[in-house]
């Protein structure tokens, strides 16, 4: 029997966590609510959260403050909830680890549909326009990719923690080794949508993932950049 999905919500404004408190167990989810960065790191040792909904407009501690101590608990997904003119904001959260992020106002469905994408993803469901490789390991350029246990080991064979997000994206990436793909190709099986003219997710998830690989942004070996066109993997790929 599948747990039922724990959520801990984290925004100061008291409607918006009992909209979405009451909200998503209607949906047959469990919530935690915290008012704000103080309050979360208080509720988070009582529980085993499988996703956090973070807005980055909190008093006292910010959003990026709860997102960079989240990361450093371990690889729990989180949505970010951000405003339209936090562009700047909304890019470093991505670079913390976030998985994905929804600008206020939203529609509770669409962030329903949003955690619901990236639970899957963080369980090795699928749902994202990948699919899972009957390999039992891939392997690239040195790394090696075990796709039954979701993690990354380098060339010495020491494991790398991925969040959820950057695990997608590799694994898109390998599945589609030597193919240019661009941005708007890689938004849409990531996230299911296009990405907008200033969406600079991919970009920023690339990066994460390049020094990841260590592979120098500079002057990358492993993924590349193709000018006007998007991004490619290059190396052989082997499985087995």
């Amino acid at each position: 029997m599948e747990p039922v999905p724990h959520i801990m919500v984290v925004d100061d404004d008291r409607e918006i966590r009992d909209l979405l408190s009451k909200f998503l167990e209607r949906q047959g989810m469990r919530v935690t609510a915290a008012r704000d960065a103080k309050e979360a790191r208080k509720l988070w040792p009582l529980g085993r959260y499988h996703l956090v909904v973070l807005d980055l407009m909190l008093p006292g501690e910010s959003g990026l403050d709860v997102a960079r101590w989240i990361r450093g608990q371990g690889d729990t997904p989180i949505v970010m909830l951000t405003a339209m003119a936090e562009e700047t904001d909304r890019i470093v959260g991505l670079e913390l680890g976030a998985d994905d992020y929804l600008g206020k106002p939203f529609n509770p469905r669409e962030l329903l549909a949003r955690i619901r994408a990236v639970l899957r993803r963080a369980s090795g469901e699928g749902g994202s326009g990948v699919k899972e490789p009957p390999a039992k390991v891939i392997r690239f350029g040195g790394w090696q990719l075990e796709p039954s246990r979701r993690r990354l080991l380098n060339p010495d064979g020491v494991e790398v923690p991925l969040t959820g997000g950057e695990y997608e994206l590799l694994q898109v990436m390998v599945e589609r080794a030597n193919r240019v793909l661009t941005r708007d190709m890689l938004m849409d099986l990531l996230r299911g949508r296009q990405a907008g003219p200033f969406d600079r997710a991919i970009d920023v998830a690339v990066s994460r993932l390049r020094r990841k690989l260590e592979d120098d942004g500079r002057n990358p070996s492993l993924i590349k950049t193709v000018r006007g066109g998007g991004y490619v993997l290059a190396a052989t790929v082997e499985k087995g």
